[in-house]
């Protein structure tokens, strides 16, 4: 959503924000095609699929998500914020080393303001300011070149 179509994921996940028994969740999504298959749900007319991780929703150890309201159609959404989704993605960087979510990290804070102090900060409390320290390098210098 935040990266300008460099990273297009195929799943969508979902953090419920109340009890809910899984029949209640199947009859649901029954009723725009999604039918369960394992732990997610997939509609043959849609290549995505969705998720119900388990909460509650946190970004490393930060709990404390503060979810964006977007405008969706005459809708609000709750998101994740442009700081959050690069918080996000850094998570995938610095725990498992996955490149592409480095390249979306940066790919979203090219394209938005994200709050660098807050991803330092959390970063700090990750244990990977090194990382972020690249990040941030790799950041200044693409920016440099636009």
């Amino acid at each position: 959503m935040y990266s300008g179509g460099e990273y297009q994921s195929e799943d969508a996940d979902f953090i419920l924000q109340s009890a809910t028994n899984r029949k209640a969740l199947d009859d649901a999504l029954a009723t725009i095609g999604f039918r369960r298959k394992g732990d997610h749900y997939e509609n043959p007319s849609s290549r995505f699929f969705i998720e119900f991780p388990p909460g509650p929703l946190s970004i490393g150890r930060d709990l404390r998500i503060v979810p964006a309201h977007l405008k969706v159609g005459s809708g609000d959404l709750l998101a994740l914020s442009a700081t959050d989704s690069c918080r996000d993605r850094l998570a995938a960087y610095y725990h498992w080393n996955d490149l592409q979510s480095l390249e979306t990290a940066i790919a979203i804070a090219l394209r938005h303001k994200v709050d660098l102090r807050r991803i330092q900060m959390w970063s700090a409390a990750e244990g990977m300011e090194t990382r972020f320290n690249g990040f941030r390098r790799q950041l200044e210098d693409r920016r440099s070149k636009r």
